[in-house]
């Protein structure tokens, strides 16, 4: 109450002043330890409807909305990277070549979902040559996925600026894990 007996929505059950002791140690690896859980879940481990992680999905999407086909013409993959970092993952362009790379050689994926032309790299290490030397387009296998994104097959989120829709995950028709 106020001091005209009016109230102030002040809740009686709140102790003011109340310090609560606590393991500064034990609070920084539990929130750390959520944290990293959290990326995990959210990034690092494929979603099972589609095998794919959010990165490859966001290429795979990337190239589709570019018309990149298995049917076009290659496309430079520096294009593709700046495309998929401007419209969907602003997290480096070296994490989004490398991944799309990895799509591309048949030694790291049974079905390589990206078509690859140029140094994707070899299964002696061999790292895959600069982004402005490789073209890309989707593999036709890759089209398998996205069959029928058009169709309100699944359901779509806003990016990371609220901009564009991209899919929560893609159509897959066919296993992809």
């Amino acid at each position: 109450m106020g001091l005209n007996g009016e109230d102030k929505g002040i809740d009686q059950d709140v102790h003011v002043g109340h310090v609560q002791v606590i393991d500064i140690e034990q609070e920084l690896k539990a929130a750390y330890l959520d944290y990293a859980m959290s990326v995990i879940v959210a990034r690092a481990l494929p979603d099972v409807r589609d095998g794919l992680k959010p990165v490859h999905r966001r290429i795979l999407y990337a190239m589709y909305d570019m018309g990149l086909r298995s049917n076009a013409p290659y496309r430079k993959s520096a294009r593709i990277v700046g495309e998929v970092l401007g419209k969907y993952h602003p997290h480096g362009d070296a994490a989004v070549y490398d991944a799309m790379a990895r799509m591309a050689q048949d030694f790291s994926m049974r079905y390589p979902l990206v078509d690859g032309q140029g140094n994707f790299g070899s299964i002696d290490g061999d790292s895959p040559a600069a982004m402005r030397y490789t073209e890309a387009r989707l593999a036709p296998i890759a089209e398998e996925l996205l069959q029928d994104i058009d169709k309100e097959t699944v359901d779509w989120q806003p990016n990371f600026d609220g901009s564009l829709q991209e899919p929560v995950v893609l159509p897959a028709r066919i296993p992809n894990l």
